[in-house]
């Protein structure tokens, strides 16, 4: 099924929303200082025209499959950091049960509740569960797979 997985989004200045606060998340990983605040604003499109720069990739300042194959990052049980803050903050935006005591925190720790979120997402999908976020989970999250 893995060739029914949505293209990656592109997202630019004026955004709003999903995907903004894992994009935000994944570029404070890579040493970018911006507030995770959902809005694609001039420091959000400033901190990607310098990843862009370091990573040799086209200088746009919009994040699209280029961009956002460079910036995620491989995560797995036992990451931590912001880049699995971007990854725990997708699930809880599929979390429309409405009660913050059952989602997943959002606390940069790639534990055993974020590893089963993983896993059922992966599952879900009909890619294979392995419980790493690589480059096709990722695209299938910020895309927004299996979100309401």
């Amino acid at each position: 099924m893995s060739d029914q997985i949505q293209p990656w989004p592109l997202v630019k200045r004026g955004n709003q929303g999903h995907p903004v606060p894992a994009l935000q998340y994944l570029l404070r990983d890579r040493g970018h200082h911006v507030t995770v605040d959902g809005i694609f604003g001039p420091k959000t499109e400033a901190a990607v025209e310098q990843f862009q720069t370091a990573d040799q990739l086209r200088v746009d300042g919009i994040v699209g499959p280029q961009t956002w194959g460079a910036l995620v990052i491989v995560l797995a049980s036992g990451s931590t950091g912001d880049a699995v803050r971007g990854l725990q903050e997708e699930f809880r935006f599929r979390d429309l049960s409405g009660d913050p005591g059952r989602g997943l925190a959002v606390d940069g720790i790639f534990g055993p509740k974020t590893a089963a979120a993983v896993r059922g997402f992966q599952q879900a999908l009909g890619i294979t569960v392995d419980g790493i976020v690589g480059p096709l989970t990722w695209r299938a999250l910020v895309s927004g797979m299996l979100s309401g």
